[in-house]
C-alpha cells in the first residue's frame, strides 16, 4: 500500500512548467486525443489537465461539441481577464484569461426532480446557451481554459467532470439516454403519460411490434392530426422505446445497496418511504408509482385494503410486502410495495405512516373501511394507529398451504380428500363447543401411516398453530371472493417474479424492483385501461377471468347437481366440455377439495366457488367460515354487561347501523335497481341556508300579454348619495 502511494504521489504533477504540449493533427480534436495528467494546486484538487496552443482552443471546444456520444454545446459560465504586467509574482498556472465552459444541458436542471440554481432566476445572455431552457438536465460536464500569464501562447485546460451525467451518475442526454430531449422535440408529436405507459405495457406483454405501433398512432392523433412525418416520428419512438425496454437492466451498481440508492435517487416520485439498512435500522424501501396512488385513492377510500404479505421469505434477500385494493370487479390490484425484513411495530409504523401521509396531502378526507391481513404475526397497532379501522383476516393463504403440502406428501387420492377435510375441521371447531385440539388429536390419530406428512405438520405447524386459531377466533374472517382476488394476485406474482429467471438475481433487490416496477405494474395497468376503456377486448377478457371467484360466476346453476344419497359431494358439469364432470368433496366448506387440475395444484378453484355459493342459500349445509365469525362478533358486541352501560349503548348502537346496512345491502342485490332502493330512504334534510335558498320559488305574474314573467321588486340602490341633493 505505501509503494502504490508513492507511485500516486508521483503522477500527479506540482507544476504546469513540466507538461508537455500537445497538438493533435486536424481541423478539431476532442479530449480523446489528448493525453490527461493529474494536477493539483491550492486551487485544484486532482484534476485531469492538458497543455495545447492557445490558437487551437475552438478546435478543441469544437470537437467535445460533436462528440458522436453525447453531442452538445458548450456555454462560457465564468470569464475572467487580466492585463500583461498587473502580476509582479505569479505561479505558473496564472492566467490572463480565464473561461469556465459548461455543457448547454447543465449546470441546471429543468427535468423531472431537477432543481434551478439559486442564483440562476433567469437565463443569462451568454455565448452558446441551450436552445431552449427547459432542454436542461443537470448536467456536470464543465472544463476550465486558461491563457498562461507566463507563456501567453499556451493554453491550460483542466477538465472537471468529462461524463455527461447528473448528480445521481445517469446520462441525462444524448442517444445513450433512456429520456433523451434534443433540438428535435418541439417537431415531436405530443405523447402523454397514458400513451407512453400504453406502449410500454404492450412491449412487455409482448405484442407484435406492428400491432403497438398502431394503437400507439391511434393514441397520437387524438392529439394532432395524421401525416406521415406524424407516422414516421411514432414509428422511430416505439423503435427506440423497445430498445429501451430490451436493454434495460436492474444493475446500476455491481453493489446491490448502491444500485439501490441510485434507482431511489432517480425515482423520487415512485418512493414513499426509504430507509438503508444500518447496524440500527433495518432495510425498508416503499414503492408506489403514480398510477398506483389514484388507484389506492380511488378504489381504497371507504373500501377494503388487503395485505399480502412475505412472498419470498425463502428465496428473495427481502420478503415482499404488497398492499392491494380491490377493483370495480373485485379482482386485487397492487398499490404499494415495501420490502423488507422487518415487521417490528416501529418499522411498520414508519411506512404506513409515509404511506397515509401522502395520500393525505392529496384528500385530507380519505379513510378506508376495513384492513385485511393474512398473516397472524402481523402487528395490529400500527393499522388501528394508522388507518383507524377494523382488521380482517384472510384465510387464504392457509388452506393453499395445507392444500398443496396434502396433496405433495401423499400420493392417495382419497386420502389426500380425508386429510384435508379433517384439516379444515380444526378451524371450524374454532366457533363450537369442542376444542380445536382434539381434532388435530383426531387427525394424528386417524393418518399414523401417513408419516411424511405428519412428521411436515408437526414440525412447521403445530408450534405456530395455536397463534393462528386466535387470531382467526379474535378477528372477523374476509370473504371467499377477497380470499381469491388475494390469491390470483400471488398467482400472478409468483409467475413474473420466478418465470425465466437466475438464481443469483433472487439475492439482489434490484431485480426485484425492477420486475415490479416494469413488468408487473404495466401488467395491471394494460389490464384496468382494457376493462374500463374497452380498447384491448382480448386483453380485457382474460382480466375478467383471472379470477376464480369471476370464472365461478360464468357457471350456471343447473350445471351444479347435489344429490341427497351422498350428501358429502356436489358435481359440476364441465363448460368447456359437457361430456366431463367435475366432483367438489366437502360442499359448503372453504375446505372444499375438487378433482380438478387447478385444484389439485392448491389453488381454490371455480368449481368449488361456485358449489359453495349454491350451498350458502340451503339449510342442510353449515354456515362459511365468515358468516361464523360474523355471528361471533355480532354475538359478542350484545353480550356486554349490563352494568357497563355506556358499552352496552354503544355495541347496541353498533349492532343496529351494521344491520341497517345488511338491510339496504340485500334490498339492492334483489330489487330491479336503486331507483327502487332510493325511493323508500327517509328524507336528507339539508342544511338551514340551503333549505331556504331551495324553497325560495321565483313568483311568477301573468303579463299584459298573457305570458308569465317573473315578479321584479326594485332593488335598494347602495349608490352613496351627494349632500347637494339633501340641501338643495
Amino acid at each position: 500500500m505505501g509503494q502504490e502511494t508513492e507511485v500516486a504521489e508521483k503522477e500527479v504533477l506540482q507544476s504546469v512548467s513540466d507538461l508537455p504540449v500537445q497538438d493533435p493533427p486536424g481541423e478539431e480534436f476532442s479530449a480523446a486525443d489528448l493525453t490527461w495528467v493529474k494536477y493539483a494546486s491550492s486551487e485544484h484538487h486532482r484534476d485531469d489537465v492538458a497543455l495545447i496552443p492557445y490558437d487551437r482552443m475552438e478546435a478543441f471546444i469544437g470537437g467535445e461539441s460533436n462528440n458522436p456520444e453525447c453531442p452538445t454545446r458548450f456555454h462560457i459560465e465564468r470569464g475572467r481577464k487580466r492585463e500583461r504586467g498587473s502580476l509582479r509574482e505569479y505561479r505558473s498556472d496564472e492566467y490572463l484569461l480565464y473561461r469556465m465552459y459548461w455543457c448547454s444541458f447543465g449546470p441546471e436542471n429543468y427535468g423531472e426532480g431537477g432543481t434551478i440554481l439559486p442564483s440562476r432566476k433567469y437565463r443569462l445572455n451568454t455565448r452558446n446557451r441551450a436552445a431552449r431552457p427547459q432542454s436542461m438536465r443537470g448536467c456536470t460536464c464543465h472544463f476550465t481554459v486558461k491563457r498562461l500569464y507566463a507563456r501567453p501562447s499556451l493554453l491550460l485546460i483542466i477538465y472537471h467532470e468529462r461524463r455527461h451525467v447528473n448528480k445521481s451518475g445517469f446520462i441525462c442526454h444524448g442517444p445513450l439516454d433512456r429520456d433523451a430531449i434534443g433540438p428535435g422535440a418541439r417537431k415531436m408529436p405530443y405523447i402523454g403519460s397514458e400513451i407512453q405507459q400504453q406502449t410500454m405495457s404492450l412491449i412487455y406483454l409482448g405484442v407484435p411490434e406492428e400491432n403497438i405501433l398502431q394503437t400507439h398512432i391511434e393514441g397520437i392523433q387524438r392529439y394532432c392530426s395524421a401525416d406521415a412525418q406524424v407516422d414516421n416520428l411514432a414509428s422511430q419512438y416505439v423503435q427506440k422505446l423497445g430498445m429501451i425496454i430490451k436493454r434495460s437492466t436492474h444493475e446500476l451498481d455491481l453493489d446491490d445497496q448502491a444500485s439501490i440508492r441510485m434507482w431511489v435517487d432517480r425515482n423520487k416520485k415512485s418512493v414513499f418511504f426509504y430507509q438503508d439498512s444500518t447496524e440500527a435500522d433495518a432495510f425498508i424501501l416503499g414503492i408506489q408509482t403514480e398510477w398506483q396512488l389514484q388507484q389506492m385513492m380511488r378504489f381504497g377510500h371507504q373500501s377494503l385494503l388487503a395485505s399480502h404479505s412475505s412472498f419470498g421469505v425463502s428465496k428473495l434477500k427481502y420478503p415482499l410486502h404488497t398492499l392491494l385494493v380491490f377493483d370495480s370487479r373485485q379482482h386485487a390490484l397492487p398499490v404499494a410495495w415495501v420490502i423488507t425484513r422487518s415487521v417490528t411495530n416501529k418499522d411498520t409504523l414508519k411506512w404506513m405512516r409515509a404511506l397515509t401521509d401522502r395520500i393525505h396531502s392529496i384528500d385530507s378526507t380519505w379513510r378506508i373501511g376495513g384492513f385485511i391481513i393474512d398473516d397472524p404475526a402481523s402487528e395490529l397497532g400500527p393499522i388501528r394507529e394508522v388507518f383507524a379501522c377494523p382488521v380482517l383476516f384472510s384465510v387464504w393463504h392457509i388452506r393453499r398451504t395445507w392444500l398443496k403440502n396434502v396433496i405433495k406428501k401423499c400420493s392417495n387420492v382419497e386420502v389426500q380428500r380425508e386429510i384435508f377435510i379433517q384439516l379444515g375441521k380444526i378451524i371450524y371447531s374454532i366457533w363450537s363447543e369442542k376444542n380445536p385440539m382434539d381434532a388435530l388429536g383426531k387427525l394424528f390419530q386417524d393418518f399414523v401411516d401417513q408419516t411424511t406428512f405428519i412428521k411436515y405438520f408437526k414440525s412447521f405447524w403445530v408450534p405456530k398453530l395455536e397463534m393462528w386459531i386466535d387470531s382467526i377466533r379474535n378477528l372477523p374472517l374476509a370473504s371467499q371472493e377477497s380470499c381469491g382476488a388475494i390469491e390470483g394476485y400471488h398467482l400472478k406474482l409468483k409467475v413474473k417474479a420466478y418465470d425465466d429467471v437466475q438464481l443469483d438475481a433472487l439475492q439482489r433487490v434490484d431485480w426485484l424492483v425492477h420486475k415490479l416496477t416494469t413488468e408487473l405494474h404495466s401488467s395491471y395497468w394494460i389490464n384496468l385501461f382494457a376493462d374500463e376503456s374497452g380498447s384491448f377486448p382480448e386483453v380485457k377478457a382474460d382480466y375478467i377471468a383471472s379470477t376464480s371467484w369471476q370464472r365461478a360466476l360464468q357457471i350456471p346453476d343447473a350445471a351444479v347437481t347435489f344429490d341427497d344419497k351422498e350428501p358429502l359431494l356436489a358435481r359440476v358439469v364441465s363448460q368447456k366440455d359437457t361430456s366431463q364432470t367435475r366432483t367438489v368433496w366437502n360442499p359448503g366448506s372453504e375446505f372444499s377439495l375438487c378433482d380438478c387440475s387447478w385444484s389439485m395444484q392448491g389453488n381454490l378453484c371455480k368449481h368449488v366457488l361456485k358449489v359453495n355459493m349454491m350451498c350458502g342459500a340451503r339449510k342442510d349445509f353449515q354456515p362459511s367460515l365468515s358468516f361464523q365469525s360474523y355471528q361471533h362478533v355480532l354475538l359478542d358486541l350484545w353480550q356486554k354487561p349490563l352494568d357497563d352501560s355506556f358499552s352496552l349503548d354503544l355495541s347496541v348502537a353498533w349492532v343496529m347501523q351494521m344491520q341497517e346496512k345488511i338491510k339496504h345491502v340485500a334490498e339492492l342485490a334483489t330489487s330491479g335497481g336503486i331507483v327502487q332502493v332510493a325511493g323508500k330512504l327517509p328524507i336528507q334534510w339539508t342544511k338551514k341556508r340551503g333549505r331556504r335558498v331551495a324553497a325560495k320559488r321565483p313568483l311568477l305574474l301573468p303579463h299584459s300579454n298573457g305570458s308569465l314573467q317573473k315578479e321584479t321588486t326594485p332593488k335598494k340602490s347602495k349608490k352613496r348619495k351627494r349632500l347637494s341633493r339633501f340641501l338643495g
